[in-house]
This record gives structure tokens, sequence and C-alpha cells, in this order.
């Protein structure tokens, strides 16, 4: 049985509450496709799925489903693969997260890599959001963690977020998956092992806090 081993590990009820749960998966590349994956085929598979970005070769070391889909619209190549999720080829900018109604999911997944668009999201929906920093030019996931994002060092790409939140008056508590290691590069070389293992924390992250909220 597909879910069989899901059921044996998180028992009835809390598979039941993962198949009545609604979420938006924002970026489904090198971290993104990964959180996708692992939730799907835990059987959370009512997950609406937005990317702007068409495959190229250059992702084939780091995203799933770049293989055999070169040139192909990322969301659309997805919907073959996980048939139940809902697709949307739009560019994420404050201006679409301010016109998108993000009230019907229990939450959203911030894989964005762009610094605008993340900063927006974070400030306008705290609350639902779980976010993570890019997993690129790093080699070690052990690394990894999830943290409140004033305590995060290391990572030049989070800082930016960080300032910026500051910048505009954000104090909230709020946690983020970030690594600790320093930089091994300084263009955007990754690692699949490290990049891959982002998403999966996301993953996990969600399964976390769907059970908690289950427990209340």
């Amino acid at each position: 049985m597909q879910y069989d081993r899901t059921k044996k590990l998180f028992g009835d009820e809390i598979f039941e509450t993962f198949q009545n749960t609604k979420l938006i998966l924002l970026g489904v590349g090198g971290v993104g496709s990964f959180a996708l994956d692992a939730l799907y085929n835990t059987g959370i598979t009512n997950i609406t799925i937005v990317d702007f970005d068409n495959y190229e070769e250059s992702n084939m070391n780091r995203q799933m489903g770049s293989h055999g889909n070169i040139g192909r619209v990322k969301v659309e190549a997805l919907k073959e693969k996980y048939p139940n999720v809902t697709p949307i080829h739009v560019k994420i900018t404050p201006e679409w997260i301010d016109s998108f109604d993000f009230s019907s999911y229990d939450y959203i997944l911030d894989a964005i890599d762009d610094v605008k668009p993340k900063v927006h999201l974070i400030k306008k929906h705290f609350t639902k959001v779980i976010s993570t920093s890019g997993g690129a030019k790093r080699i070690d996931p052990s690394k990894i963690e999830y943290i409140s994002i004033w305590d995060t060092y290391n990572d030049p790409f989070i800082k930016k977020i960080r300032t910026e939140l500051k910048n505009q008056g954000f104090k909230k508590k709020f946690k983020v998956i970030f690594s600790s290691e320093l930089p091994m590069c300084l263009e955007k070389g990754s690692f699949e092992g490290v990049t891959g293992s982002f998403g999966l924390m996301m993953a996990s992250v969600t399964v976390q806090k769907l059970i908690k909220k289950l427990k209340k």
C-alpha cells in the first residue's frame, strides 16, 4: 500500500491531517523540488507550486525533475510527476504576493531566492511562512539548522534578508532554515547533498508543525 509506512510512523489520525492539509510552495528549484517530493510522498498532495523558470542544463546537478525536461516550464513538468499539485507559472514579486489570496493555505513554504519578494512575504505572512535560506556554495548538510533569523550567521543571503527586515521595522519572532557553514566559493556553485537537504528540512519542519498543531 502506497502510504503504509507513513501510517506506521505517524498513525492514522496524523495521516488524515496530512491528507487534509493545503500548502503553497514558492520556488521549486534546488530546495523547493526536494521539499515537494518529500511532502507529496508522505501524503500531503494538495500543494500549489509557484515558479516562473524553465529547466536549463545548469539545473541538472541539483533540481529534481530537470533530467529529460530541459527547456520546459518547471511547474508544468512537475505537474506530470505529481498530478495532484496546482501549478502557477508566474514570477513571484511583492506585487504578486499582495494580489494573491493565501488565506486558505495552512502553510506557505518559502524557497524564494530573491531578496525583495522574500522580505515582503515574511513581513506580510510570517505566522504561516516556513522559510529557507539558499543552499548554494556549501558541502556539509550537518550544518543546517532551524533557528531564529536574528541568530543566523555566516550566510550573506540571509544577512540581506535580516537587514532589510530590520530596516522595514520587522521585529517579530521568526525562524528560518539556514546553514552555519561558511560559503566555499564566490559564484553559485552547488551540491545537491546540501540543497536537497534544505528542501528535506523544509518538509520535516512542515510535518512537525502540522503534528504540533494537531496535538494542541
